[in-house]
């Protein structure tokens, strides 16, 4: 059977999200936001071009590594201002049968207990449409605006975000039974107290004694995503994540972190495919190869390298405004995003090493990962060599103008990859989980969350805890 690419599109509610500059185009409409008819059409495009999902990245923070302030990235519109991404999704789902929706949201900055109910209410309004994306954090300015002096460092972070997974796998999972909910009129019993269990949790950094407060959703826990490329970012992953963003600007560095990844899965005691791994790129399409240059070179008259470094100062923790272009990137110890520094210290394919100034050219479209550019047929093979040569599952496609970049792959990219047989037609029935694996709609047994349900062996939760949890309340 031949293997089938998969692709999420990426954006964020701001308005410059990878290509900073690109919002002065006067064919981009990431400025419009703020409104629900932009989210609700890009929505239903992604739905007829058959994408798995609209993944949308998130910051509780802003990017002040360059000069050491954020006027620059005010100025630029980088990712600053930007809004909630949770409070998309319900129109958006209201508005599609099929399309996933990635949320993003940190581990640092708010407690388990409510989070665990919005995600609940937004896997009921989405029909078991919702994932998220697991990130621990790495912008100094959100520490400091939640009242903290500096971000853990970056193990001790994903320490943090370990037990924060805990305390969610044991609400989502373990709390209420599948048949808890009875809705029995006639008994005038709505759910059974026996099969509504609290969770008991006391650990160190999280006390939660007491029950989830949402029905059992759909899929209960959603699709996990998790973007850490860095040795305990993959770890991580492997005992959590169902799919897997890496970003990478060459094939010989991707083929090199897909390989990581899928070992990590074996040591975990998954499947090396348990995972979905999807990376970065950004593609730039027409009807013809030459229309598609031409389009690429019109975009990049408007990119902005001060937008670009204010983003790689703040993904590799490195203030790069105290750089000369001209200087190499080197090897930069770094409590931000460990995987950038260690992809843009590497020399590419052609041998040369990684300057300041090649990182502004290069982050200037589509952030960290390549841009293909070509005609639909160009784009799509080599979309096809990339998935042969490195074992990639699938492309989180951000975008130089929005929503043409996303309109142009429908048109353009998709259709040559289902003429090839390696791209869907329609979609799988069911829930996201569902779709992306075809084995239903809950995590699987060899998933570490299993080892919290209800009756699961070692599971610490049972109705002693209850007892024990109302005793001390009546104490």
């Amino acid at each position: 059977m031949t293997r089938q690419i998969r692709f999420n599109a990426f954006d964020m509610n701001c308005v410059a999200h990878q290509s900073p500059g690109l919002w002065r185009h006067p064919d981009d409409r990431s400025w419009d936001y703020n409104t629900l008819d932009y989210w609700v059409g890009l929505a239903q495009l992604l739905e007829r071009g058959r994408f798995d999902g609209l993944f949308i990245a998130d910051v509780l923070g802003t990017y002040d590594v360059f000069a050491g302030n954020d006027e620059a990235a005010i100025r630029q519109g980088a990712q600053i201002p930007v809004n909630d991404p949770l409070l998309l999704v319900s129109a958006m789902a209201h508005a599609t049968e099929h399309l996933g929706f990635g949320i993003t949201t940190g581990t640092g900055f708010e407690h388990p207990y409510p989070f665990a109910r919005r995600l609940s209410t937004l896997d009921h309004l989405t029909r078991g449409r919702i994932g998220w994306n697991v990130v621990t954090g790495y912008l100094p300015a959100a520490a400091r605006n939640m009242g903290d002096d500096a971000l853990l460092d970056h193990d001790s972070r994903y320490d943090h975000a370990d037990e924060y997974l805990t305390v969610l796998y044991k609400l989502w999972e373990g709390s209420w039974e599948d048949d808890a909910v009875r809705r029995d009129r006639a008994a005038g019993v709505f759910a059974d107290p026996a099969k509504v269990h609290h969770i008991g949790h006391s650990g160190e950094h999280f006390r939660v004694p007491g029950i989830h407060l949402a029905e059992p959703s759909p899929q209960r826990t959603p699709v996990i995503y998790q973007a850490g490329a860095s040795p305990r970012g993959r770890r991580f992953a492997a005992e959590n994540a169902e799919a897997v963003f890496v970003a990478a600007p060459t094939k010989a560095i991707l083929r090199g972190l897909v390989t990581a990844i899928r070992e990590e899965l074996v040591a975990a005691g998954r499947d090396p495919y348990d995972a979905k791994i999807y990376t970065l790129v950004t593609i730039i399409t027409d009807d013809t190869p030459e229309a598609a240059r031409a389009k690429a070179e019109e975009y990049r008259r408007y990119a902005s390298d001060e937008g670009s470094l204010v983003f790689m100062s703040g993904w590799m923790g490195v203030d790069l405004s105290e750089y000369e272009l001209d200087d190499p990137i080197g090897d930069v110890e770094s409590n931000a995003i460990r995987s950038a520094v260690a992809a843009f210290s590497q020399a590419d394919e052609s041998g040369k090493l990684w300057s300041v100034g090649d990182l502004a050219s290069w982050g200037g479209i589509g952030g960290m990962g390549p841009v293909l550019v070509g005609s639909g047929d160009e784009v799509a093979q080599t979309l096809i060599d990339w998935v042969e040569e490195t074992d990639v599952d699938g492309f989180n496609i951000a975008y130089a103008v929005t929503p043409g970049s996303f309109e142009d792959v429908v048109e353009h990219v998709v259709p040559r990859l289902q003429e090839r047989g390696v791209y869907p037609g329609e979609y799988t029935p069911g829930t996201l989980r569902h779709k992306l694996f075809g084995r239903g709609d809950r995590l699987p047994e060899v998933h570490r969350a299993a080892d919290v349900r209800v009756g699961a062996p070692g599971s610490t939760i049972d109705d002693s805890i209850r007892d024990r949890a109302l005793t001390g309340a009546r104490g």
